[in-house]
C-alpha cells in the first residue's frame, strides 16, 4: 500500500464524504452499518471512480502467533518457547472490568454502531479536509482491530512494507480498513470482534494480548483483573511503548486515570470505586514476571533444551526442522512431556551432594534416569548451572545427552561395557557357571594380547597391554567372580573366546553408539572395555534394555503434542526385542551377583535387588554407574568435561578420600541416591 498522491487527494476525500452522505441518506449508517448496500456503493462509482469496490471485500483473521506450553508430566511449567510472549483465550475467559475498560477507552460507542462512528468520522473528515491526511480519531475498535491484523500478518511472513503501510496515516489504508470493518461487522458478532481485539492487541514489554500482559505485569489471569488493573491494561494500547507500567510508571499511572475517568463518566463505575482506584498506587499492584521463554529462564534447563532439539526431529511437526522450530515458537502448541520434577529435583540434589558445583576437582557429574520398557525420560540431572559464562562454571552442554541433543562428544564408557559381552556369553551358552582362563596382570604390570588372539574383521592392529585394577596372578576364575572384580584380562579373554565381532553385534542390537551418533568401533579396546565416548543417555536405554528382559525402546520424552485441542503428535512407547528374555535374565544375575558381591555392594538399594555395574576409564578421568531395577533404570557419569585424559587418582570431594576416581567412590552413591529416592514407595519387583 502506498500514500495517495496529492493530486488524487480532493477526490478520494469526495469520495469518502459521498458514500458517508449516500449512506445516512438511506438510513444505513443511522441503523448501525453492518456493510454498504450494493445499490448505494453502485452510485458512488457510477461517475467512474471505483476505487472502493476494488480493495477485498473479505477479511480473513490469521492464527496469531503465540507462544507454546512445554509441560511436565505432572502439569507443571517447564518452558514458554515463543517468538512474542501471547496466549490466546476466550472472552468469557477475560473479566468484564476489562472489557469495559478497553471499550470505554478505545470506541464507547462500539456496541450501538456499525462499522463506521459517524460522530467521529464527521469530526475526522472536516480534519482531513483541512490537513489532507487521514485522522486516527474516526476509527472504530473494529478498524483497529482490522489495523493491527494487517500489521501482524505481515510481520508474521517478513513483508515489512506491508507492515508500515497497514499503519501508515493514509487514505488509501483508511478505506481499505472501512471495507474490511463492514465485512467484520456483517460475519462476525461484536464480542467476536472484541475477543480478537484483545488477543491481538500489543500491552509492551513484549506481552501481546490481555492474557499475557495480565500475567505479566500483575501475576494474574485475565480473568481475576481488577479495575485499577483492568484500566492499567486498557491505557496502554495506544502508545504501549511510552505507557508500560515497568519502564515509564509515571505515564502508565497517568494513562490509567484517563481510562478510569472515561470508566466513570461513561458511568461503568461508582464514583466511590472510581475514587478508590485513583488514590490506589500503581505499585501495589504490580508483580513483574517474566515467563521461562528460555531454557535459561526455565527451572530444567537442560530437559528443556534437550526436549526442544527432540520435538525439532520430529516429522510430524512439519516438513523440515526450520519448519518445525517455527511452529514451537509460533503455533501455540501444549508438550506435555515424561519429566518427572520430583525425581529430577532428586537427581540435582544427588549429584551436587556427592560432586558440589565448583568442587577442586574439576570435575563435573551428570544422571540420565528412563524407565525400562517405554523409553521415558524420567530426569536429567546436572551438577554445573545452565549458561554461557564459562568462567563461573556455566555451561549449555548437557553431558547426559547425545550431541544431537546439546549434549558434550560423551565420555569413554569403561567397564559398563563388559555387560553386552555377559549378554553375548549367555546368548553362547555359557550360562550361570562359565569360567574363563585369565592372565595375570595388576595396576603396573599388564598382560599382553596379540593379533591372531583378535583377528580381522574385528582385529588388533598391534599388540594390547591390558592392565587390572586388582592384581591376579593368572588362571581359571569364575565369570561370576570375574564381573564382581571387573577383572580386565577375564574380559579381554572371554571376548577373544566368544569374539569381538559378536559383542560388538550386541551393542549395536542394545543401541549402544558414539555420543556423536557414529557407530561403535570395532577395535578390541572399545568393544570390550569401553573405550570410546558415550552419552549417560546411550548407556540408560542400553541398560534399560536388559531391565525389560532385552526390549530396547526408542527415547520418548514426550507423551503428547497438541494444537488448539487437535493432537499433532502423540508417540506412543516404540520398542524392539533385540535378546532373548532367558539370555538377558542370566546377564541380569551377573549383575546382581555385581551389586552383592562386587563394585556394587556398599550401594545396594534397601529392600530391593538391583543389577548394575561400574566404569572407569584409562587415568580414571571419568567413571561410571548404571543400573536398574524392573520400573527404573539410572546411569550416572562423573568426571572431567574439560581435559578427559588427566589422571585423577588420590582425589577428595564432598568431605569423601578416594584412592582413584572410580565408579565405585563417587558415581555409585549418586546412583544409590537417585533409585532410592525414585523409587521410594514402589513395590519391590522381581528382577527379569
Amino acid at each position: 500500500m502506498v500514500a495517495v498522491p496529492r493530486r488524487d487527494l480532493g477526490r478520494t476525500i469526495r469520495l469518502l464524504l459521498a458514500f458517508v452522505v449516500a449512506a445516512v441518506l438511506l438510513g444505513v449508517l443511522g441503523a448501525g452499518l453492518s456493510v454498504p448496500s450494493v445499490a448505494a456503493v453502485g452510485r458512488l462509482t457510477s461517475a467512474g471512480d471505483s476505487g472502493f469496490m476494488t480493495l477485498p471485500s473479505t477479511f480473513s483473521a490469521a492464527r496469531l502467533l503465540q507462544g507454546s506450553r512445554i509441560l511436565a508430566a505432572d502439569g507443571s511449567l517447564i518452558a514458554t518457547p515463543e517468538d512474542q510472549d501471547r496466549r490466546v483465550v476466550r472472552l468469557g475467559q477475560v473479566a468484564p472490568v476489562m472489557r469495559q475498560a478497553q471499550v470505554a477507552i478505545e470506541d464507547s460507542r462500539f456496541y450501538s454502531h456499525g462499522a463506521i462512528d459517524v460522530k467521529a468520522l464527521t469530526r475526522a473528515l472536516i480534519e482531513d479536509l483541512r490537513t489532507g491526511t487521514a485522522s486516527e480519531g474516526a476509527s472504530t475498535l473494529t478498524q483497529q482491530f482490522v489495523k493491527m491484523t494487517l500489521q501482524a500478518q505481515a510481520l508474521a511472513t517478513g513483508r515489512n512494507a506491508a507492515a508500515e503501510a497497514a499503519v501508515a496515516k493514509t487514505l488509501t489504508r483508511k478505506l481499505t480498513e472501512l471495507r474490511y470493518a463492514a465485512w467484520l461487522e456483517r460475519t462476525w458478532s461484536k464480542n467476536q470482534i472484541l475477543e480478537g481485539y484483545l488477543n491481538l492487541a500489543y500491552y509492551g514489554d513484549g506481552a501481546y494480548g490481555v492474557e499475557a500482559a495480565a500475567r505479566h505485569y500483575f501475576g494474574v489471569p485475565a480473568g481475576a483483573l481488577t479495575l485499577p488493573e483492568a484500566a492499567t491494561l486498557a491505557g496502554l494500547v495506544q502508545s504501549p511503548s511510552t505507557t508500560d507500567p515497568v519502564h515509564h510508571p509515571r505515564q502508565a499511572l497517568a494513562r490509567r486515570n484517563v481510562v478510569l475517568d472515561r470508566m466513570h463518566d461513561l458511568h461503568l463505575v461508582t464514583t466511590a470505586r472510581w475514587r478508590a482506584a485513583l488514590r490506589r498506587p500503581l505499585a501495589v499492584d504490580l508483580h513483574v514476571t517474566y515467563p521461562p521463554a528460555t531454557c535459561t529462564a526455565s527451572r530444567h534447563p537442560y530437559f528443556c533444551s534437550f526436549v526442544i532439539r527432540w520435538l525439532e526431529e520430529q516429522p510430524a511437526l512439519g516438513a523440515t526442522p526450520q519448519a518445525r522450530h517455527d511452529l514451537l515458537y509460533r503455533g501455540g502448541l501444549t508438550v506435555r512431556t515424561t519429566l518427572d520434577p520430583s525425581v529430577e529435583k532428586d537427581a540435582n540434589g544427588a549429584l551436587r551432594a556427592v560432586a558440589p558445583v565448583g568442587n577442586s576437582l574439576g570435575v563435573a557429574a551428570a544422571a540420565y534416569v528412563t524407565r525400562p520398557g517405554t523409553g521415558d525420560v524420567l530426569a536429567l540431572g546436572q551438577d554445573t548451572a545452565y549458561g554461557t559464562d564459562a568462567g563461573s562454571g556455566q555451561t549449555e552442554l548437557d553431558y547426559a545427552v547425545d550431541t544431537a541433543y546439546g549434549g558434550s562428544r560423551g565420555f569413554q564408557f569403561g567397564s559398563t561395557a563388559k555387560a553386552f559381552s555377559l549378554v553375548t556369553a549367555m546368548a553362547q551358552g555359557l550360562g550361570l557357571h562359565a569360567t574363563v582362563d585369565a592372565p595375570a596382570a595388576g595396576p603396573q604390570q599388564p598382560a599382553i594380547f596379540g593379533r591372531s588372539q583378535f583377528p580381522k574383521p574385528c582385529g588388533l592392529y598391534n599388540g594390547w597391554k591390558v592392565y587390572n585394577d586388582e592384581a591376579w596372578g593368572g588362571g581359571t576364575m569364575s565369570l561370576m567372580e570375574a564381573t564382581a572384580k571387573s577383572t580386565n584380562t577375564a574380559f579381554v579373554a572371554l571376548a577373544s573366546r566368544i569374539g569381538v565381532c559378536a559383542i560388538h553385534r550386541t551393542m549395536t542390537a542394545f543401541g549402544m553408539h558414539d555420543a556423536s551418533g557414529a557407530p561403535i568401533g570395532t577395535y578390541p579396546p572399545q568393544v570390550v572395555l569401553g573405550a570410546q565416548q558415550v552419552s549417560p543417555q546411550t548407556l540408560a536405554n542400553a541398560y534399560a534394555a536388559l531391565a525389560a528382559g532385552g526390549v530396547l525402546c526408542r527415547t520418548r520424552p514426550v507423551t503428547s503434542v497438541t494444537q488448539d485441542g487437535k493432537v499433532l503428535l502423540a508417540p506412543s512407547p516404540s520398542c524392539t526385542r533385540v535378546a532373548d528374555a532367558g539370555v538377558v535374565g542370566q546377564a541380569t544375575r551377573y549383575l546382581m551377583f555385581n551389586m552383592t558381591h562386587g563394585s556394587g555392594i556398599l550401594n545396594q538399594l534397601a529392600g530391593r535387588p538391583s543389577a548394575g555395574k561400574t566404569g572407569t576409564a584409562d587415568g580414571n578421568a571419568q567413571s561410571w554407574f548404571v543400573g536398574y531395577t524392573p520400573q527404573l533404570t539410572t546411569a550416572v557419569w562423573v568426571g572431567n568435561p574439560v581435559n578427559q585424559n588427566r589422571r585423577m587418582f588420590h582425589v577428595s570431594m564432598a568431605g569423601k578420600s578416594c584412592t582413584a576416581m572410580t565408579g565405585a567412590c563417587f558415581a555409585a552413591p549418586i546412583w544409590r541416591r537417585i533409585m532410592s529416592a525414585a523409587l521410594a514407595g514402589q513395590p519391590v519387583a522381581t528382577m527379569p
